[in-house]
């Protein structure tokens, strides 16, 4: 695709606290797509949904919480896929057409971190940021991805909410490692974002290389996990732990 210079996507798993860059972004004059809902997600879905399960097509389940995303990185990228990507971005104006629009233009839902190996080969140039929030805090809440079987993704079976929730979890979490990462490239915790918010947005002024709005942050969202497991919910895996040491997490 030619594309429009100055896109930007924030990627990572729901309720990581993506909706919080989302709204930065808007507040400082990226177009980040219409229309948007309350979580800053661009909308409609359902383009981004179906080109989720095209992808799921061409993961191969290992058994257990294992799996081989190697073919993602070197097969044709299906015309399908291209097309409701194209579909689903289509307010950004991509290749132009729209000189009213401001040349930063990005977008946020977080189901793009389930195609992230297709979205990188497609738009090698554009700027990523992988937004993280301790796991335990992130399978609190319910969110749409919770359930992989509903975007094609085969996982061990289970009834259990919260485990369902977990696997999801590092499932996307083992996808962005395991997929090449494009030029440019950022991470950012949601903790970090919240409790040293000037320091942070610094890192991504000098990323984005645009100045960005502060918004309100609340510093309750964090530790959430700690009043849930005092109330008797399990929001902890030991296949967390890796994850929860190389960002920091005790």
């Amino acid at each position: 695709m030619s594309l429009t210079p100055g896109l930007i996507t924030v990627i990572g798993r729901g309720h990581s606290g993506t909706r919080a860059m989302s709204h930065t972004l808007s507040a400082s004059g990226v177009f980040m797509g219409a229309p948007l809902n309350e979580s800053g997600d661009l909308l409609p879905p359902q383009a981004m949904y179906d080109a989720c399960r095209v992808l799921a097509r061409h993961v191969q389940w290992k058994g257990g919480l294992e799996w081989d995303w190697s073919a993602l990185h070197t097969m044709d990228i299906p015309a399908e896929f291209t097309d409701l990507i194209r579909r689903y971005l289509v307010s950004l104006q991509l290749e132009g057409g729209d000189d009213s629009l401001p040349p930063q233009r990005g977008w946020k839902i977080p189901e793009t971190t389930l195609v992230f190996p297709w979205i990188a080969r497609l738009f090698p140039q554009i700027k990523y940021i992988f937004w993280i929030r301790d796991p335990r805090d992130c399978i609190v809440g319910g969110h749409l991805t919770d359930d992989l079987n509903d975007f094609g993704i085969p996982y061990p079976p289970t009834n259990d909410l919260r485990l369902k929730r977990a696997i999801s979890w590092k499932y996307q979490y083992d996808l962005v490692r395991a997929t090449p990462k494009p030029q440019h490239w950022i991470e950012v915790r949601l903790e970090d974002f919240v409790l040293r918010q000037e320091e942070t947005l610094a890192r991504l002024e000098a990323f984005l290389g645009l100045p960005l709005a502060r918004i309100p942050v609340k510093p309750e969202v964090i530790g959430r996990w700690k009043q849930d497991a005092a109330e008797g919910g399990v929001n902890h895996y030991d296949f967390f732990t890796p994850a929860m040491g190389e960002y920091g997490y005790e």
